[in-house]
């Protein structure tokens, strides 16, 4: 059951909108795999990671596949997991202006060159800067 039917933030946020599945999600963008490896990089209790996966994999955020030696399953991005990706990098850099103190130090997202990745910003048809003040939400069938 979908929280507010008509929004695709409240549908977006029934699905991936808990803290454990947004790092799921981060951790499989950064080449988690198995069972073991995202429950040692989160810390996850293992019932509450065998939900999420389940719920994830339900929803196509993830799927299972062969391993590579064939002696198990490992888990694996759907196209829809990795259209996460712009969602994963604003909500890093969201946290790194708001959720430390000047000068602590956090991990950066960088390039296949080693640069800090730009701020992520929306822009226009016209390729100008979107913000909450120059857009609207138009409700269906208005």
């Amino acid at each position: 059951m979908w929280t507010d039917p008509d929004c695709p933030v409240a549908r977006a946020a029934d699905v991936v909108g808990d803290r454990w599945s947004l790092l799921i999600v981060r951790d499989a963008m950064d080449g988690a795999r198995s069972f073991t490896d995202f429950q040692q990089r989160t810390g996850i209790a293992r019932n509450i990671l065998t939900d999420r996966l389940r719920k994830l994999t339900t929803h196509g955020l993830i799927t299972q596949v062969e391993a590579p030696s064939g002696k198990r399953r490992v888990y694996t991005l759907t196209d829809a997991g990795k259209d996460l990706f712009a969602v994963i990098v604003a909500l890093r850099q969201w946290g790194e202006r708001h959720a430390f103190g000047p000068g602590e130090p956090h991990s950066l997202l960088v390039d296949e060159h080693g640069e800090v990745v730009p701020p992520v910003v929306p822009v226009a048809a016209d390729g100008s800067p979107l913000t909450s003040d120059t857009t609207s939400v138009r409700k269906k069938g208005v």
